[in-house]
């Protein structure tokens, strides 16, 4: 009996196995129905994870690495169990032979497994996060334009990434210049240059919520999350932590004021972190604020650059082949002045203009009214964010007041102050603040991009789209006629008179008007420019009855013989411009001006008569100028004396002409006139042999023009021995004509501390005169002028002069010599004349060398010259020669 009980076992568990093997043939139908079902709830759920996963890539998240391996597990089983239910169906769940039975066990046992999965893969597909932020890549590409002239630009940034030095790069430049394409492309370039930057993160600042944007844009590049919960200080705690173990590049567009980057997380860049920041502006102050290593101004394209740009934006450019349209083309072009946007904006709106009328009537559009222009008003839009920005009202005034000049004209900073003055844009105060005031004004109009630096150092000007812009916004966006300008427009006669009348500024600057007949009624107007009218010779006596508030008044460079007597209507008169006219006589009707502070009467050579009366009435006077005008100081027939001037007490500048010895002399018992003296014009005063500047009576120490003709017994000019060193340091103009007996200018000896701001020396018809070896001691001068002096052999000797001197000449600009016939060197040595632009040479046989450094061949003079002089000339190495040859201009 022993041996029944292992056979029982053995056959129980042989039971127990066919059995088990039995229920796969037995609940086939069953192991399908249940995989099926299985199978449709995990396909249900797949379906939404996915719609999940779906939403949350839409807002910038990744699926996480759970979710896709889940979703990757119920496809294959999906596909498994497709397969196993498709054969278990097609052999119909029957055994038919041994095999047969075999596969079906198989596949039946397979299913159940396959159940098995699906029933654990559905208790798993629950998720609480199905995508977060996703691990950032080093680059973001940022849409971007074709940059059409920037190249230069770009390589000036390679560099300045370059240099571990740098570690903050400021962008600046007017609205539209191509700043942020700039930026752009910088970020862009990353994407397929190799770089040492762990992350280059894009951030467009603007006006508004500043230290939000950068710490938004900034976390999502790091991958953190936002949370409103916290504080700013908390944000940039945990964007610190993680910025300062990256070597990061960041690039901020358009900002509008310095950021204290640690304020926002950032870490300062500098060389031991490799880090850098480059940002854009419009404002050279917020590359200070934000202590940029370089500063970089993006400049306006040149001709070719912009005509590619607008051809682009034109379209097909087979419509230039009609020679008049390119012409109109051309002329839309320089209207844009190298402005990008402009270009881009006008280009697109000109794109399928055909016909030459179109083409026409937008170059009229785009001088009367170019917001009409489609397109314009969103370049306007632009130029206004800057506008808004200026920081006070009367910054906003005086920018809109540049507006009145003409097209790309340069404006000398110190007329535009004075009318500033005139206006009242600059207080009250008549001292040296106001002026420093008004130039304050101009450098914060430059620093924010709305002004340009002019053709000389004295001058701004203002870009063409700019001024349209400050037009548009002076007429309230196009809604009236607040400024009437038609400066250089080609007019013949002014606009009728019913033009006039809301207007608060008028310019009929540089035109032909020849007469003004009409009578105006101004209730508002403030500002008249008729300046440059060269034919203008009339102007109706009535003409200004009806201008009650009128303040600056502008008759410079016309053809008046007469002042209107109506003139004395103008009680609220400050600023009054007679410079240039031809007028013979002062209207006794002006002393009315009781207000009156600024009187020019500068160059009115027919100028013969000023009575009394026309003077001593102007108590408020500050500013007086008879430069190269009326020379006759005796009093008689009532007409004005030195006495009636030093009787104006708020006098502060006094341009005088002296045509006699003995009034020179009794000018000089005038101690209040000599103080305040600063534009003084001798001439023809026989037996005037020395002129004493003496600066104890302080006659001379305010003095800026100096200008003496005709004075043929003068052989020297001298300043009192008290003076010091640091004599006549006002002085900006020397002009010496026609003294034959000049020996030597200056008696003492000129020094670097003296005539520190002299800027031109212009001496002709000067026949004693050897050189003028003083002028290398001045540190400003930019112009010099040589002409018709017989005995002059150099124009800086050795004598006394060391024989290098890296200071000299450094603001030299021009210099032009003519005629002078013994003249053998300018420098006895070679100089640099590092800011050097041109040299003249008429007339000077003897002078056979030009000893001129060439260091860099490209920022030499040109060398205007005839012929035989340049073929004559000596050179030490041919080289030299080589380097000037392309900066040789025959003449």
């Amino acid at each position: 009996m022993d041996f029944v009980s292992p056979l029982i076992g053995v056959v129980h568990s042989l039971c127990i196995s066919v059995a088990a093997r039995l229920t796969y043939f037995v609940n086939v139908d069953k192991r399908i129905d249940s995989l099926s079902t299985a199978l449709n709830e995990l396909k249900d759920k797949r379906d939404d994870l996915k719609r999940q996963v779906g939403r949350a890539e839409v807002e910038g998240l990744t699926c996480t690495s759970q979710v896709k391996g889940w979703l990757q597990r119920v496809e294959d089983i999906e596909a498994e169990s497709s397969s196993v239910i498709e054969d278990l169906e097609r052999r119909g769940r029957c055994c038919v032979g041994s095999n047969a039975c075999c596969s079906t066990y198989k596949l039946s046992k397979k299913a159940s497994k396959l159940l098995s999965r699906a029933t654990e893969l559905i208790g798993k597909g629950v998720f609480d996060v199905v995508a977060d932020s996703p691990i950032p890549e080093a680059v973001e590409e940022v849409p971007s334009r074709p940059a059409v002239g920037l190249n230069m630009m770009l390589e000036r940034v390679r560099q300045f990434l370059a240099e571990d030095e740098v570690g903050t790069v400021g962008i600046y430049g007017m609205g539209g210049v191509g700043k942020t394409t700039l930026l752009k492309i910088i970020n862009n370039e990353f994407l397929t240059k190799s770089h040492h930057f762990d992350v280059v993160i894009w951030v467009v600042v603007s006006k508004e919520f500043v230290a939000d944007k950068i710490q938004r844009a900034v976390g999502a590049r790091l991958g953190l999350p936002w949370e409103e919960s916290e504080g700013h200080e908390q944000r940039a705690q945990k964007i610190y932590r993680l910025m300062r173990r990256k070597k990061f590049l960041l690039l901020l567009d358009d900002v509008w004021e310095g950021i204290d980057l640690l304020k926002v997380g950032i870490p300062v860049p500098e060389k031991t972190n490799k880090c850098k920041v480059i940002f854009t502006t419009r404002s050279l102050q917020v590359c200070t604020g934000m202590n940029a290593h370089q500063k970089l101004r993006v400049e306006f394209l040149g001709e070719e650059d912009s005509w590619k740009l607008f051809c682009e934006n034109v379209g097909g450019k087979e419509i230039f082949d009609s020679e008049t349209i390119r012409a109109y083309a051309e002329t839309v072009v320089r209207k844009c002045g190298g402005l990008p946007l402009a270009l881009i904006t006008i280009g697109k709106a000109m794109a399928n203009k055909e016909t030459e009328e179109e083409w026409k009537y937008a170059i009229e559009v785009l001088n009367r009214s170019p917001s009409e222009l489609r397109g314009m008003k969103d370049v306007f839009a632009l130029l206004k964010f800057s506008y808004d920005n200026l920081e006070t009202d009367a910054l906003r005034s005086c920018f809109l007041y540049c507006s009145l000049f003409p097209e790309d004209y340069s404006i000398e900073k110190e007329l535009l102050i004075e009318y500033w003055i005139g206006e009242g844009f600059l207080g009250s105060f008549h001292t040296s603040y106001v002026y420093n005031q008004g130039h304050a004004l101009i450098g914060s109009l430059k620093v924010a991009c709305l002004l340009e630096s002019g053709e000389e150092k004295t001058q701004v000007k203002m870009h063409d789209v700019v001024r349209s812009f400050a037009l548009w916004i002076a007429s309230e966006c196009g809604l009236n006629n607040r400024f009437l300008v038609e400066a250089s427009t080609g007019l013949t006669e002014a606009p009728r008179a019913d033009h006039w009348k809301h207007a608060l500024r008028i310019s009929l600057f540089d035109n032909g008007i020849t007469t003004l007949a009409e009578i105006p009624e101004c209730p508002r107007l403030s500002t008249l420019l008729l300046q440059w009218n060269s034919g203008l010779n009339r102007i109706s006596n009535a003409f200004f009855q009806f201008m009650p508030v009128l303040r600056v008044l502008d008759l410079s460079f016309t053809s008046l013989r007469e002042i209107p007597l109506s003139i004395n209507e103008l009680v609220e008169l400050q600023h009054l411009d007679l410079s240039g006219t031809k007028i013979t006589s002062l209207p006794k009707e002006l002393g009315d001006l009781a207000k009156l502070q600024h009187l020019d009467l500068q160059r009115t050579h027919s100028l013969r008569i000023i009575p009394q009366e026309a003077i001593s009435g102007l108590l408020q006077l500050r500013i007086l100028n008879i430069y190269y005008s009326y020379g006759v100081w005796e009093q008689q027939n009532n007409e004005v004396g030195f006495a009636d001037l030093q009787c104006l007490k708020y006098l502060t500048t006094l341009g005088i002409t002296i045509n006699e010895l003995n009034t020179l002399k009794r000018l000089y018992s005038f101690s209040g006139l000599l103080k305040v003296i600063q534009y003084l014009y001798i001439k023809q005063c026989d037996g005037l042999f020395y002129l004493q500047l003496s600066l104890n009576s302080s006659f001379g120490e305010r003095l800026r023009r100096l200008s003496i003709n005709n004075c043929y017994d003068l052989q020297y000019l001298q300043v009192d021995e008290e003076a010091g060193k640091k004599w006549l340091p006002s002085l900006e103009v020397v002009a010496l004509h026609g003294l034959p007996n000049l020996e030597t200018v200056w008696k003492n000896p000129v020094t670097r501390e003296s005539l520190q701001n002299l800027r031109s020396v212009n001496i002709w018809h000067c026949s004693k005169l050897r050189n003028v070896s003083w002028v290398i001691q001045l540190p400003k001068l930019e112009v010099i002028y040589l002409m018709y002096c017989q005995e002059m052999e150099e124009v800086v000797g050795r004598s006394g002069i060391p024989s290098e001197d890296s200071k000299a000449f450094q603001s030299l600009r021009t210099l032009s010599i003519r005629d002078l016939p013994k003249l053998r060197s300018i420098t006895p040595w070679e100089l640099a004349f590092p800011s050097l632009e041109s040299i003249a040479v008429i007339d000077c046989p003897n002078l056979k060398h030009l000893l001129i450094k060439t260091h860099n061949t490209s920022a030499l003079p040109t060398v205007y010259g005839n012929k035989e002089w340049w073929d004559g000339l000596e050179w030490n190495e041919a080289s030299k020669e080589a380097a000037f040859v392309p900066h040789f201009m025959p003449i």
